[in-house]
């Protein structure tokens, strides 16, 4: 539940009982930008990110900032119901080598590139006018349907509704990254140029939301955002394709859940137009869907948005790191997390050390999260892991 901290310009809104220093620092210059608007808001699963935590949601007057988004633009969940109620453990394992087979994972792409008709349009503006897009378009035909590494997912699970469900966490793979990157450089380079260097020491240089720069940023931003559904769109059709081989046409699937959560957008709260950033936080209008996962191991949830105001109509993205990777690499027990996941007869995908940073001990209580943040959702479905995926 809310609680409120006054140690900045801004009021500071959080909805967890710790905060790291690096998260609450970063919380602090939040507070303290001049066009940030109302008060700065914490979610339950938030930890340290890049010049804002990652679970923060931020409100500004006529500028957007880059790292505010993060550099995986778009990123975010989408989950299918099937028309299922079990699957046999050799069959489930048979479905996860096929789903390997179609999905790259990791830093690998496709070998062919993808249907030219998949990839999104240009909304306002044709895509030779975005510079970083259009420059990265070939390559982003074979990312197309890819997962990518870190915390991404391919997640098979069992509904408390009694269905099965599929579940993919992904983003928009090099491209988003390459014009995160290249808009934060320039707006580095103009703060520092209009002498207002300290958002640049911040890791929150800004783009003012009119100017050449900031229009071409949030046209090529919201071509990642549409790249990243796409994306996510073909592993789901993919995965789909698997299922109907396995099971036939008899199989049935519920229309799709999509949710970003690494975005910025165009709103009105407190009767005022501005600019949400969600960085690892997800849209909760009332009555909204969304997806908040879990950690490998752990339970994921379908949910409803309440439209609380006091978060900018957001919940938490999902679980939250407790612990950094290379810290859960160091400090797990191998052993120990691999029994827990087989016990719970999970097919999971942690073989070595290497793969403990992405451990259910390096995340934080999803049971918690949810419980800190009931006055933000509701819980419609929640779903057991069966199988996982990772990148």
């Amino acid at each position: 539940m809310e609680k409120v901290l006054h140690i900045g310009r801004l009021p500071i809104k959080l909805w967890l009982n710790e905060i790291e220093d690096g998260a609450m620092k970063q919380a602090v210059n939040l507070a303290n930008l001049p066009f940030a608007f109302k008060h700065i808001v914490i979610m339950p699963d938030c930890h340290q990110g890049y010049g804002m935590p990652i679970g923060g949601v931020l409100a500004t007057k006529g500028v957007i900032i880059p790292n505010a988004v993060g550099v995986d633009i778009g990123c975010g969940m989408s989950a299918v119901r099937t028309s299922l109620h079990n699957i046999e453990m050799n069959k489930l394992r048979i479905i996860m080598s096929c789903i390997r087979d179609l999905v790259p994972l990791g830093f690998k792409h496709h070998k062919k590139a993808r249907d030219p008709e998949r990839m999104p349009e240009g909304k306002s503006m044709k895509i030779d006018d975005l510079p970083v897009v259009s420059r990265e378009y070939n390559s982003a035909l074979y990312q197309l349907g890819t997962l990518g590494g870190g915390n991404h997912f391919i997640e098979i699970q069992k509904g408390s509704d009694g269905f099965i469900w599929l579940m993919v966490h992904s983003g928009s793979r090099n491209i988003g990254k390459q014009v995160a990157d290249h808009y934060n450089k320039l707006a580095m380079k103009l703060n520092d140029k209009w002498g207002e260097s300290e958002y640049r020491k911040w890791q929150l240089a800004y783009l003012p939301g009119n100017s050449d720069e900031g229009i071409i940023y949030w046209n090529e931003m919201q071509f990642c955002i549409d790249f990243a559904f796409a994306n996510r769109q073909l592993m789901i059709d993919n995965i789909i394709s698997v299922f109907r081989n396995e099971f036939g046409e008899k199989i049935k699937f519920a229309p799709l859940i999509n949710i970003a959560h690494n975005y910025a957008s165009r709103e009105n709260h407190f009767g005022e137009q501005v600019i949400v950033h969600r960085k690892g936080a997800t849209q909760a209008k009332r009555g909204q869907t969304g997806i908040i996962p879990g950690s490998q191991g752990t339970n994921s949830y379908i949910v409803r948005g309440k439209g609380n105001m006091d978060s900018f109509e957001s919940c938490s993205h999902g679980a939250g790191r407790v612990m950094g990777r290379k810290q859960a690499q160091r400090s797990l027990d191998l052993s120990k997390e691999i029994k827990d996941l087989d016990k719970k007869k999970i097919l999971h995908s942690i073989r070595s050390k290497k793969d403990l940073d992405e451990a259910p001990s390096a995340y934080k209580d999803i049971k918690e999260v949810m419980r800190n943040q009931s006055d933000l959702v509701e819980i419609i479905v929640e779903l057991k892991p069966m199988a996982v995926i990772k990148g």
